[in-house]
């Protein structure tokens, strides 16, 4: 079976070697001493001033809308995982969708200041597949009418704008360290803010708000991480550049054994360096689509439909008190015919190759019936 993913999976004595420590240390969470120092080999890989390690990606979004405290509606793309848009919710914010951009796949600031009024606090966009936004044409909008920028990189590890981290771009910026990611910690995310005092409120604000045992900073909750999820990304992180790239030849290879098909690729913002953490291709039509991918898996092989239904069509936000039909023809019309490659650090060229055959022979048998 070739699955979309499979994470990343290191030596297991360099684990235990690690997890032997915890042990006897009987310390597990609480800012542990692994963690310390996951924090700060990932803070020197990434080549960022400072970063919080989280329980996850979700709570990272969480915090950031907290941190800035933002208040009523937030511009946010509708083509994303589901968490963008329900952590928004959860929170007590108003989506807003703005359109995409048919090549890059990301928010079209084209269409960003149409849907901006006197409520609107904050722009919320992601930076998709790890291909980042156009970032600088979105921090001038935030800078005219004053609104604060998250971006979601939680496909981001090791892509860089201009040369620089993307991490350090917008108000904050966040990071999922999921197992599905190329690299992880099992379970984590991360949180990067521009300002220090935002920083360090989100440092008080993922404990509890604690400031010792027994006074506090303010309102917190408990977005924490453990000793054992900090080892396996300690030991995961020491093999990030090899696992990126990998991913850049797997994408290099897709496209190669693809370049003749009726497949279309994402297009890379200009400044941008990705770090394909995924092969997303584009269809002709979703009747292409759903016929390869069927072909596919029945060779056992699961390509998923990211990001479809587009978030827009989530029932607690169409049926929501505060919702208004948003017109995203774009959206309406990639999130239908776009599909994502297996794409992970095990999967070889013979198994590559195979897929690639399988969907050029389906879609020539394809073109065969319609045109008889």
């Amino acid at each position: 079976m070739i699955p979309v993913t499979k994470p990343f999976v290191p030596d297991y004595f360099d684990y235990q070697h690690l997890l032997q420590g915890i042990w006897f240390r009987n310390w597990w969470t609480n800012n542990g001493p692994v963690l310390q120092q996951y924090q700060q080999a990932l803070q020197d890989y990434l080549g960022v001033d400072s970063v919080q390690i989280l329980g996850n990606g979700t709570l990272a979004l969480q915090l950031a809308f907290r941190a800035l405290d933002l208040k009523g509606k937030v511009l946010t793309t509708p083509f994303s995982y589901v968490a963008t848009t329900s952590s928004l919710v959860w929170e007590g914010l108003e989506p807003v969708f703005v359109d995409i951009n048919p090549q890059t796949f990301n928010i079209d600031p084209e269409k960003i200041e149409e849907r901006v009024d006197e409520q609107t606090s904050a722009i919320l966009a992601t930076h998709c597949f790890g291909n980042t936004c156009d970032i600088d044409r979105i921090d001038a909008i935030a800078k005219k009418y004053g609104l604060k920028v998250i971006y979601d990189a939680s496909h981001c590890f090791g892509t860089l704008y201009k040369g620089r981290p993307v991490f350090e771009f917008g108000d904050i910026s966040t990071l999922s360290l999921h197992a599905t990611k190329p690299v992880h910690c099992v379970e984590g995310g991360a949180i990067f803010a521009r300002d220090p005092q935002v920083q360090e409120r989100i440092f008080y604000m993922h404990n509890f708000g604690h400031d010792g045992p027994e006074s506090y900073r303010g309102l917190g909750i408990n977005a924490k991480n453990s000793e054992l999820h900090a080892a396996l990304g300690m030991v995961v992180l020491k093999h990030a550049d090899v696992i990126l790239e990998k991913r850049s030849e797997v994408a290099a290879h897709y496209q190669q054994l693809l370049s003749g098909s009726r497949l279309s690729f994402q297009g890379i913002q200009e400044h941008c360096s990705p770090n394909h953490a995924y092969v997303p291709v584009v269809f002709e039509t979703e009747e292409a689509l759903l016929h390869v991918k069927s072909a596919l898996e029945k060779h056992q092989i699961y390509p998923r439909r990211y990001f479809y239904p587009g978030l827009n069509q989530l029932p607690y936000v169409a049926t929501a008190p505060f919702s208004e039909p948003t017109p995203v023809p774009v959206l309406e019309h990639v999130s239908k015919r776009i599909i994502c490659l297996p794409t992970y650090f095990e999967l070889d060229a013979k198994q590559r190759e195979e897929i690639a055959r399988i969907i050029i022979q389906t879609l020539e048998e394809k073109e065969i019936v319609y045109s008889a």
